[in-house]
Parts: structure tokens; sequence; C-alpha cells
């Protein structure tokens, strides 16, 4: 399988599906990590607190976005190699993107051509009209990319269509459980990185000039991935929406959901403790 994310920031691909990612990696599979932003001018917890001291580092506190986003860059690379993303494509388009744009359309694409993935890992969009939030511009940006890419004809494009077979969406924004908090909208499938959750923390400490190192890291994979874990039945576990239906020859159960024990299962997944097993370095 060859896996492409298609994210806005540096740091997103680790933080919603890094898990996800080293699993598939070690199974052998191809992964790509495309990023959309330079991601410079957000998360800049570096080069604000260094301001805030009262003797600041001058090649901090003066650093510009050339040394910034060069820093990030550094960061998703030792990042990306813990988690066995093969390939890093950066965009480097400015953080300010608000609204779908059909140049960046066009790049993305360009990608979807260039690497053929067979499935494709974005974020779930909050709303077509959260503009101010780039995740969602972000993944607009990748669906329309998708359907451009299929209409390639090599007559006219020098290239033939490119048919990505899954798309699956990070996090749902609504109870892990409920299918009616969102009048039937939910993840329907999750992910368990309980084998490789090593591997999430150290590649999100690498995320250090953003604040995600340390507490950060193992806070967010405690409360998302463990609530995610609660409502799979492991430890930790990361949870995806579909947008694609899909066609089996049989009805699927998993050998997850003919493991499990309904009762006991609540125990199990509880005897992880990440901050003991993982201290902050």
């Amino acid at each position: 399988m060859k896996i492409m994310t298609i994210y806005a920031h540096p740091a997103d691909t680790i933080t919603n599906c890094g898990g996800t990612l080293a699993r598939h990696a070690a199974n052998g599979d191809e992964v790509v990590a495309l990023i959309l932003t330079h991601g410079g001018r957000i998360h800049a917890n570096r080069y604000a607190e260094e301001w805030r001291k009262d003797d600041p580092e001058e090649a901090i506190a003066a650093a510009g976005l050339d040394q910034i986003v060069a820093h990030k860059k550094g960061e998703l690379e030792r990042a990306a190699e813990i988690v066995g993303i093969g390939e890093l494509v950066t965009l480097d388009l400015d953080d300010a993107m608000a609204v779908l744009r059909e140049e960046v359309v066009d790049q993305v694409a360009e990608q979807l051509a260039l690497h053929r993935p067979d499935v494709v890992i974005c974020d779930y969009p909050q709303n077509p009209a959260m503009t101010a939030n780039t995740h969602t511009v972000a993944t607009m940006t990748a669906i329309a990319a998708l359907g451009r890419a299929s209409t390639h004809l090599k007559n006219l494009d020098g290239r033939a269509e490119t048919n990505v077979r899954q798309v699956f969406l990070t996090s749902v924004p609504v109870a892990a459980t409920d299918g009616l908090s969102l009048y039937g909208t939910r993840n329907d499938l999750f992910v368990d990185i309980t084998p490789v959750v090593d591997r999430k923390v150290a590649a999100m400490d690498c995320f250090e000039s953003q604040g995600y190192a340390g507490l950060f890291a193992r806070k967010l994979i405690e409360s998302s991935n463990g609530e995610f874990g609660r409502a799979a039945g492991v430890n930790f576990a990361e949870a995806y929406s579909r947008l694609y239906n899909e066609t089996r020859d049989l009805l699927p159960l998993t050998e997850a959901a003919l493991r499990a024990d309904p009762l006991t299962r609540h125990v199990e997944y509880s005897r992880f403790d990440l901050r003991a097993r993982f201290p902050v370095p």
C-alpha cells in the first residue's frame, strides 16, 4: 500500500496519524507526507518565549522567516524518520491559507499524479465556512485536488487519471463512541497505535519549537489517543472517518472485535502508564 498524508502544517501528520503511519511503515508500506504550508507563523513558542526573557538570545529573538522555517523543517525531518515517513514534500505556502485557491489545488493534484497513492489521509474538515481554520482549508484543497487528478487525460495532460482508493479523515470532533451526536457522523474506524506509541511520543518530542515536546506530547496522547483507545478497547488509538463507502465480499468482523471482551477490556486498556514508561526528558 502507498499512503499519502495531506496536512496544513509540519506537525499535523505526526499529531493526527503518526502512530498509524508507524504501523504501516513497519508493515513495509510506503508513506509520503505532503505539507502545504511552512508553518513559520503558527505555534511559534520558541521565539515568542525568548522575547519574554529579560536577556533574550539574539540568534533566536532576531530569527527571520527563513531561519524559523528551516528549524521547523529540521524538526519535521527528525520526526518523519522516527515514524517511517519515506518522503516529505513541502509546498512552503504561507500559513495564512484562508480560502480554496485554484493554483494550490493544481499543485496538490500534481503531487497526487506523481505519487499515485492508494490511500490519502487528511483532517476532518470542521465546516467549509471555517475559513479561519487552515486545517479545514487544507482538506478542502485536498478533496478538490482528488477530483482534479481523477480527470487527468493523457492526451491533454501528459498523464493518466489518478484514482485514490480511500480517503481517511482524522478525528471527527464529536463524542468518540456516539453515532448520534452529529446525526450519525462519527469516527467509524480506529487504528490501535499502542505497539508504536513510543514512536509517536518520540516524534512529537521533536517539535520543541512549538511547545509540543515533553508534557504536551504525553498529555495529547493520553487524552486524545487514550479516549479513542477507550472507544476502541485498546490503550491508545487514532480515529478515522472514511470518505468513500467500501465494498466487501462478506460482512467484515475484525480480529480486534473477535478478541475483545466487553467485561474486562476496560481493565486491560487502563494498565499502560504513558508518563511512567516515557518520562519527560
